[in-house]
């Protein structure tokens, strides 16, 4: 690529076409994507339902500004939200969807202090960059914006040592996807809850790899009962087009006015029509209970086939955002499994990421367990040689 700024590491191949779990490259090899476009694609590529609803859109009209009413974007509010007395703000990204919720959390409090955790992801502008609990995110684009606080994850006597009355907020992702796939613990999730209520912090939680039925619920705190203030979305809820969400609760919404944010995409027509097709099919009787039931498969096949292979650390993650941590190079063996026509993801350097569609095929499951088990078997075979 000679015109592009290289801000990507890219992969050899340049996927053109894709339908289901299944992805063509520009020479005509298939190969089995369980990746889903980093958690994008959670219905699978070029889903035939959201495809209609897109293209009627794009027949009607394309773009409307803010500045009038859209019954669309009410109607995928009320989708999101269902029963509950939460109101939200639309951009075009997970990082849009975590600057409003920073934004609103300091005006809101009044306050500057912003907790977030260690290995976090939560965006690139600015002030999502300086959520984030990763050096590697900051180098080199000089002073971050201030008031963050870095703790570790899962540590609850740094947390208490941390959050006082001058904390605006506690932003966190119940699952890290790029930290590594590392879970949070249930214990400490509630006591953090507990603690922002006690001091009058809001909860923030970055729902956007996690969201949309990745794990199983339709959000991931769903697992442990949370309450947040305000969590995030994106990836999933579009399929692929463009689209973020800023949900919170209604409360809120005294300090987030006319004038006070914004954005000229934000709940854009053709996309917003994506959106209420992924979440009209993720919210059917019985979708989210196949997604559990071919996760669960799909975990239990792993242990199996891959737990106690020499090579393999440890296997984790809710639903279909699995990591298994690896003795050896994760970057190996995403290389070896592209080679035999299968996607899979790193997250850090000994980290397998993988993030199969909601919509994966229990054949495609076994097909992609057997490739894994067979890469890991071989990669540990290589290393003993060098």
């Amino acid at each position: 690529m000679k015109h592009v700024f290289p801000t990507y590491t890219r992969f050899p191949i340049d996927l053109v076409q894709g339908k289901g779990t299944i992805v063509t490259d520009g020479a005509g090899k298939k190969y089995l994507d369980f990746t889903s476009g980093i958690a994008v694609c959670n219905l699978g590529h070029c889903p035939e339902n959201v495809t209609v609803a897109v293209q009627k859109q794009l027949a009607d009209i394309w773009h409307t500004s803010n500045l009038y009413e859209s019954a669309l974007q009410d109607s995928v509010a009320e989708l999101l939200v269902g029963e509950d007395d939460k109101l939200v703000f639309f951009c075009n990204s997970g990082t849009e969807a975590n600057e409003a919720a920073l934004k609103l959390a300091r005006k809101y409090t009044k306050k500057d202090k912003i907790i977030t955790f260690e290995k976090s992801f939560h965006g690139r502008t600015f002030g999502s960059m300086s959520a984030t609990g990763q050096a590697k995110i900051h180098q080199g684009f000089g002073g971050l914006v201030p008031g963050f606080t870095y703790i570790p994850y899962n540590d609850i006597e740094a947390f208490r040592g941390a959050i006082d009355e001058n904390t605006a907020a506690v932003m966190l992702e119940v699952i890290q996807g790029e930290g590594g796939v590392i879970p949070a613990n249930a214990a400490w999730l509630l006591e953090i809850q507990h603690h922002c209520k006690k001091v009058g912090a809001l909860l923030i939680i970055d729902e956007v790899q996690t969201g949309i039925g990745r794990t199983g619920t339709l959000y991931s705190y769903q697992h442990i009962g949370l309450d947040p203030d305000i969590f995030t979305l994106a990836k999933g809820l579009g399929n692929g087009l463009p689209v973020g969400a800023m949900v919170g609760k209604s409360e809120l919404s005294s300090a987030f006015g006319p004038g006070s944010h914004g954005s000229t995409f934000g709940g854009n027509k053709v996309v917003l029509a994506a959106a209420k097709e992924v979440l009209t099919t993720v919210k059917q009787t019985g979708f989210l209970e196949e997604v559990k039931a071919k996760s669960e498969y799909f975990r239990d096949l792993l242990e199996a086939k891959c737990a106690n292979l020499a090579s393999v650390t440890s296997i984790r993650g809710e639903g279909f955002l699995i990591g298994i941590e690896v003795a050896c190079s994760a970057d190996s063996v995403v290389s070896n499994l592209r080679e035999h026509g299968l996607l899979i993801l790193t997250a850090g350097s000994n980290v397998l990421r993988i993030l199969p569609p909601l919509t994966v095929s229990y054949d495609e499951i076994n097909q992609a367990v057997s490739l894994l088990a067979t890469a890991l078997e071989n990669e540990l075979i290589g290393s003993e040689k060098r």
